[in-house]
């Protein structure tokens, strides 16, 4: 028997059961116990019958979306439903390769002033919201470039993303004006800083294929789904653009 989990792991899908299901089966040698919640934004693929009849041991929660209105509105109805200590985002195209690799997400976010961890970000962001390149750090196969155990960064990508739920619902979840997709983690990075929390970027190798994380938005307006807002997410760059020194 499992013991009792403190962190949920949430994954909005749309399509990509291929992707979903070696996601899925990478997690199972996850040594920290967990919960999954799973939230479909109108697949056609098979996906909600696949979680109807789910194969893993570990607990589920599998909700569906009124509509399609988008990834970010569809992450913040999913972390809504969890009861646990801690919320651990993660898109459906990863395979996590280091059983480890949540207990080290959790172990960092332990450390003095930590409020969000993950496995790729940045310590620098431009005034509109893009990261400074030669400051990117990650755990990215087959080439990690991050120090282990971790560093501090000025924002974490929503490829992985782990923070209290406290500390989530304080924020107020995602901003869902950012539309499609792009800028919310920065966002949310940027208001965890702003709250005088450090944001990390922690040493646990993973695969990403890559553009999973979809929904009808994209094939509309595929120039603005990438935009940031600039007001809003500017404004906080330039006033959090470098984070706090990590501990030597």
């Amino acid at each position: 028997m499992r013991a009792s989990s403190r962190v949920s792991l949430v994954m909005c899908v749309y399509n990509g059961l291929e992707e979903t299901r070696a996601c899925l089966e990478s997690l199972g040698t996850t040594t920290e116990p967990f919960r999954l919640i799973v939230m479909d934004n109108g697949s056609t693929d098979g996906t909600p019958e696949f979680f109807q009849r789910f194969p893993h041991e570990y607990p589920l929660t599998f909700a569906r979306s009124p509509g399609n209105d988008g990834v970010i509105a569809a992450l913040n109805r999913a972390w809504r439903l969890a009861d646990t200590e801690f919320v651990c985002f993660l898109h459906n195209d990863t395979e996590m390769l280091e059983p480890t690799w949540l207990s080290r997400l959790l172990g960092a976010l332990a450390e003095p002033g930590a409020g969000l961890a993950g496995l790729y970000g940045a310590k620098r962001l431009r005034a509109d919201g893009r990261a400074v390149g030669r400051t990117i750090v990650h755990s990215l196969l087959p080439r990690p470039t991050v120090r282990a155990p971790w560093e501090d960064v000025a924002f974490v990508d929503s490829v992985c993303m782990c923070l209290s739920r406290r500390l989530l619902d304080s924020i107020g979840g995602f901003d869902e004006g950012y539309g499609f997709y792009h800028g919310h983690d920065r966002d949310l990075s940027l208001a965890v800083l702003e709250g005088e929390r450090r944001c990390l970027v922690v040493h646990a190798p993973f695969r990403h294929q890559g553009g999973r994380t979809r929904t009808r938005d994209f094939a509309r307006d595929p120039a603005g789904a990438g935009r940031p807002r600039p007001s809003r997410l500017g404004a906080r760059a330039l006033r959090r653009e470098v984070p706090p020194a990590a501990p030597v």
